[in-house]
């Protein structure tokens, strides 16, 4: 399980960084994706003889990959802050009209750095749940014809 989830992990920690450079928002399309696989590698690395052992590693490695995927969200909120900026952002909203106050520019580094946070946070809870599931999907394919019959 950790075997899967620090491959997973790296693996989100990079195509995470690059998605929320481009569209934050949609990284968690990237965490339901990634999650299940963690959690269908780790069955594969760690052959669990039941389902409860199979939604249990599965959990853990989406859990552990989680954190690469976090850890990419504030990698590329940071270099999206630092490209952007304040004034940028202001420049963007009064092309749209939308009509700005100048506390943007003291709440702006707080507000980038803690939806990344949020939505890194959303991405671990999906990466568990699904790598629950992609445990015991592999649990369903693989695992029962892995076992001696009693």
């Amino acid at each position: 399980m950790v075997k899967s989830g620090l491959i997973l992990g790296l693996v989100a920690l990079i195509i995470t960084a690059l998605v929320t450079l481009i569209l934050p928002i949609c990284t968690p399309i990237l965490a339901i994706i990634i999650g299940f696989f963690a959690g269908y590698l780790a069955g594969v690395f760690d052959k669990p003889i039941n389902d409860g052992q199979s939604a249990k590693i599965g959990a853990i490695a989406g859990a552990i990959s989680g954190v690469g995927a976090i850890l990419g969200q504030i990698i590329g909120a940071a270099i999206n802050a630092s490209v952007v900026g304040p004034e940028g952002v202001m420049e963007i909203m009064r092309q749209f009209d939308i009509p700005v106050s100048s506390d943007i520019l003291n709440l702006y580094t707080p507000m980038v750095y803690g939806s990344a946070i949020c939505i890194g946070l959303v991405n671990v809870l999906l990466m568990a749940g699904l790598g629950t599931l992609g445990g015991l999907l592999w649990h369903q394919i693989s695992g029962k014809k892995s076992q001696p019959v009693v």
